[in-house]
């Protein structure tokens, strides 16, 4: 697996933490640094740790399932993409406050100031929940590393660096946009999961060779 493949599996899985980051920028009266920061330190730390489980679970019987390896890559990849477009479809209401207005979007309120909100909680027993829904997928990836062949630490710690990034950056978007690239981040990072899965079964069937 070379980088830029790394890479697009990394952005497809932290799509999750994306959205869920935005949500959070949502609630917040005023993004820091501190704030943006634990949120991808949470996201990133599970989405790093999680492949890095299911590697170490997988590697114990990889050789003895070697000849089907490429498609147990393909179908895990293609589940959680095809769960993540499924997920993108989903409608999103306006969750950051009460609007009268019939027809309404996420940053805006007609008829004064809008209230105050209330902000989600930091803690570790809020934190934790969601950072281990966010990563469940990853440690499906991780069990297709395994298959691949795929040197993990470098590996499990670009997938981290990438989450921080994109959580943090998730934050700020959705404290100035609302949620309306959630559904947008989700669905992209379905398609390159997707997409990822096909092209190491096309491979491996020698279909393609890139």
């Amino acid at each position: 697996m070379n980088l830029l493949e790394l890479f697009l599996i990394a952005v497809g899985l932290s799509m999750d933490a994306f959205a869920v980051a935005a949500c959070f920028g949502l609630t917040m009266n005023k993004v820091t640094a501190k704030k943006s920061a634990i949120i991808g330190s949470y996201f990133g730390s599970f989405q790093a740790i999680m492949p890095l489980i299911g590697y170490l679970l997988a590697t114990q019987f990889s050789d003895k399932i070697v000849a089907f390896d490429h498609w147990i890559a393909f179908v895990l990849l293609s589940f959680i993409g095809g769960e993540m477009i499924v997920e993108s479809f989903k409608k999103e209401g306006c969750a950051d406050r009460e609007c009268p207005a019939e027809k309404c979007t996420d940053r805006e309120c007609p008829g004064g100031k809008r209230p105050k909100k209330e902000e989600a909680s930091l803690k570790p027993a809020e934190m934790l929940p969601l950072s281990l829904a966010t990563s469940i997928d990853a440690l499906a990836v991780g069990v297709s590393f395994a298959f691949l062949s795929v040197n993990i630490v470098p590996a499990i710690s670009f997938i981290g660096v990438i989450t921080f990034v994109l959580s943090v950056l998730g934050v700020k978007i959705g404290n100035i946009f609302g949620l309306k690239f959630k559904s947008k981040s989700e669905l992209a990072g379905g398609i390159i999961l997707v997409l990822i899965g096909v092209k190491i079964l096309l491979e491996h069937l020698g279909i393609i060779n890139l």
